[in-house]
C-alpha cells in the first residue's frame, strides 16, 4: 500500500504559465506557493528532472523572468522513511525495564522524516539512537517509530519519553490522551508581554501557503491551549525580550512556536514564525562600542520539566533539564549587553 505521504496531488502533474509580477522570484520558492506543497517536495522534483521550464530541465534557484511554461512531468520517488540503529550519544536521565526519558539535543529529529536525500530523512534521528541503545522497544509505533510515544521539534531541546513495551506505551499514550502529563517549557521570545501570565485556545492547523508553517488564522483547526508564566522582562542593546514558561494542555505540530508568534512575540531563532536570524545591538549611551550582532542556529525553546504516573507502578516520576549551554549563552550575553547604569 503506498504510503500517504509519498502520494502527489493530482495539481502537481499539470501545467502552469508563470505572470510578470512573478519575475525574479526563484523557481521553487514559485512552485511550492502556487502548489501548496513544501519546498523540500518541489526540490525533491526538480532533481530528479521532472519540473520543466519552457521544455527544459532547470534548477531549484532558476530566477522566472515572468513569461515561462512550467511543466510538472510526475511524481518524486521517494525510497521508503526506515528506522537505522546509529552510535549516537544519548542523555538518558530515567531508565527502567518499562521507559527511558532522555534530553534530546536541538537539532536532532525525532524519527525519520522530511528531506531532500536519503541521509537528510532517515539518518542521525533519536529512533536511531534508541535501536542502537536499547535492546527492545514498543512496536505500537510501527517500524519508523519504535518506543515513540510524542515528539519535540527538531530545533528543539529538552525531556521526551520512551516506551521500551506496548503495554507501557499504550499506558503513556492514554495519559498524553488524557492531558494528564505535565510538560513544562522555557523559551526567551521578542518583545515584552503584556500580561504576566496568559492562555492562549487557538486552533491551530497547517499554513494554505507555505505547508511546512502552522498557522491560528483558519477556521477548522485542532484544539490547542498553551499557558505562559513571565519569568522576566530584559531590556538590552538587542531590543526587548520576555522569558517565559509555558506548559501545554495539547500537543500539537509546532504549538508553542505558532502560538507565541501568533501574539506578535516569535521565540527567539524562530525564523519559520518571524524572529530574525540575527540579533543586532543598538550603541546605547555609555557604550563604548555597540556589541556585536549575535545569532542561534535553533529555536530557544527546551523542554524542561516533565511529569507523569509510571506506566506499571503508577508512582510519580518527574524529572527536570536545565537550559543547555548554548541558550545560556545566548541569555547571559543579551542580558550583559546594557551598560551598569542601565542594567
Amino acid at each position: 500500500m503506498t504510503d500517504p505521504a509519498q502520494r502527489v496531488p493530482e495539481k502537481l502533474q499539470s501545467l502552469l504559465v508563470v505572470e510578470p509580477d512573478h519575475a525574479g522570484q526563484r523557481l521553487d520558492l514559485f512552485l511550492a506557493s502556487r502548489l501548496e506543497v513544501s519546498r523540500a517536495r518541489i526540490q525533491e522534483l526538480i532533481a530528479e528532472q521532472k519540473v520543466a521550464v519552457n521544455d527544459s530541465p532547470a534548477k531549484s534557484s532558476f530566477r522566472l523572468r515572468g513569461d515561462e511554461r512550467i511543466t510538472i512531468l510526475g511524481a518524486a520517488v521517494r525510497p521508503p522513511l526506515r528506522a537505522v540503529p546509529e552510535e549516537i550519544p544519548l542523555d538518558i536521565l530515567y531508565e527502567d525495564d518499562d521507559l527511558a526519558v532522555l534530553s534530546k539535543p536541538a537539532g536532532m529529529m525525532v524519527h525519520a522524516g522530511a528531506g531532500a536525500t536519503d541521509d537528510d530523512r532517515n539518518r542521525g534521528t533519536l529512533v536511531n539512537a534508541l535501536l542502537h541503545h536499547f535492546r527492545t522497544l514498543s512496536s505500537v509505533g510501527g517500524e519508523t517509530r519504535p518506543g515513540i510515544v510524542h515528539r519535540l521539534d527538531k530545533e528543539t531541546s529538552g525531556l521526551i519519553v520512551v516506551a521500551k513495551n506496548d503495554d507501557s506505551h499504550r499506558k503513556l499514550a492514554a495519559q498524553f490522551s488524557r492531558r494528564e502529563v505535565k510538560k513544562k517549557y522555557l523559551a526567551l521570545v521578542h518583545g515584552w508581554l503584556k500580561s504576566d501570565s496568559g492562555t492562549i485556545s487557538a486552533s491551530i492547523s497547517r499554513d494554505r501557503v507555505r505547508r511546512t508553517r502552522m498557522t491560528t488564522r483558519h477556521a477548522g483547526g485542532r484544539e490547542a491551549i498553551s499557558h505562559y508564566h513571565l519569568l522576566r522582562r530584559i531590556e538590552s542593546a538587542y531590543g526587548k525580550f520576555t522569558m517565559i514558561e509555558i506548559k501545554i494542555d495539547t500537543g500539537r505540530t509546532h504549538q508553542i512556536r505558532v502560538h507565541m508568534s501568533s501574539l506578535g512575540h516569535p521565540v527567539v531563532g524562530d525564523t519559520l514564525y518571524g524572529a530574525p536570524r540575527e540579533l543586532r545591538a543598538t550603541r546605547l549611551r555609555g557604550q563604548l562600542s555597540t556589541p556585536p550582532a549575535l545569532s542561534l542556529s535553533r529555536n530557544f525553546l527546551h523542554s524542561a520539566e516533565l511529569e507523569l504516573a509510571h506506566p506499571r507502578t503508577a508512582k510519580k516520576l518527574a524529572l527536570k533539564s536545565p537550559l543547555p549551554p548554548e541558550l545560556k549563552t545566548l541569555l547571559a550575553r543579551i542580558e550583559k549587553s546594557l551598560p551598569p547604569d542601565r542594567a
